[in-house]
């Protein structure tokens, strides 16, 4: 989660530089052949039936192809700082999906989680910028579908935390990247062909070059297999604890490297989202059994 916070963040100069769609098809060739060795069954894995053809395809087109379209327009359209306030509410949101799809309890924090989610978000989106930024009104209203977008893409993450745990029960974590990787570079073939056969290649830098290869290895790569890796042996809600990681590390990125203000707003935003990352995450104080 560390690291997909440090991609989301170093998207925002390479979707300046390079059309989303084509990035992002880009992304899921690189990746692609990186990967092609880990495509092939191995011998402890059965055929894949329907029903895991399908939770692959929605893992794929969830968590790749919609996350991606979501999560770079929507960084390119907001700052970074104000989508890693949005991001922080993936715990609350994963938490929500799971206990509604794979049954696991949800109480009264959780709710609560998701009410400050929500509150936090309101804060960003209609709160004011810092001292001495002002934004126009088209500036403010592009802004506003920036934040829904990375809205989006949270709930496409929380719906990969949900599926991928049921994947990895019957696949493995590397075989999982592979295949989810080639679906979404299907899936976004026709709009990165439409764009690479229009858009000049020697415009691009060489530093974007490398940025695009550490994207492509770190989203699509890396960061599947080590999260696949872990909801092997972990639960869904629990796995959702450590992508307060990602809101962290992607604001810290904005803040720090990109130059971006922070608010108090933010900050305030900010803090509201994690404390519904508290709410859905604190364990519950258990009462000792009764002794006869």
């Amino acid at each position: 989660m560390s690291l997909v916070g440090v991609y989301v963040a170093l998207s925002k100069p390479l979707v300046a530089a390079i059309p989303v769609f084509l990035l992002a098809w880009m992304r899921f060739g690189i990746a692609a052949v990186a990967m092609a060795g880990w495509l092939k069954k191995p011998t402890s894995e059965g055929p894949l039936d329907r029903r895991t053809r399908v939770l692959l395809f929605f893992e794929s087109f969830l968590g790749n192809f919609l996350f991606s379209i979501c999560m770079l327009f929507g960084v390119s359209m907001t700052s970074t700082v104000s989508a890693g306030v949005i991001l922080a509410a993936i715990p609350a949101v994963s938490a929500l999906m799971s206990g509604i799809f794979l049954k696991e309890r949800m109480g009264l924090r959780i709710w609560l989680a998701v009410a400050c989610g929500a509150l936090g978000m309101a804060m960003l989106s209609l709160g004011k910028q810092a001292p001495g930024a002002s934004l126009s009104a088209a500036d403010a209203d592009r802004a506003l579908w920036g934040n829904l977008l990375v809205f989006g893409a949270v709930v496409c993450e929380a719906a990969y935390i949900v599926i991928g745990k049921r994947l990895t029960a019957d696949i493995s974590p590397k075989r999982i990247a592979a295949v989810i990787n080639l679906i979404g570079f299907a899936l976004m073939t026709p709009a990165g062909l439409y764009y690479a056969l229009q858009f000049d290649f020697a415009a691009v830098q060489a530093p974007s070059w490398a940025l695009l290869v550490f994207y492509a290895i770190a989203a699509s790569v890396g960061t599947v297999w080590l999260w696949m890796t872990g909801l092997q042996t972990i639960p869904a809600a629990q796995a959702g604890v450590f992508s307060v990681m990602l809101p962290i590390t992607a604001a810290a990125i904005g803040a720090l490297f990109l130059h971006e203000s922070f608010s108090a707003v933010q900050a305030g935003a900010f803090a509201v989202a994690l404390l519904g990352l508290l709410l859905a995450t604190l364990p519950e104080r258990r009462r000792p059994a009764a002794h006869i």
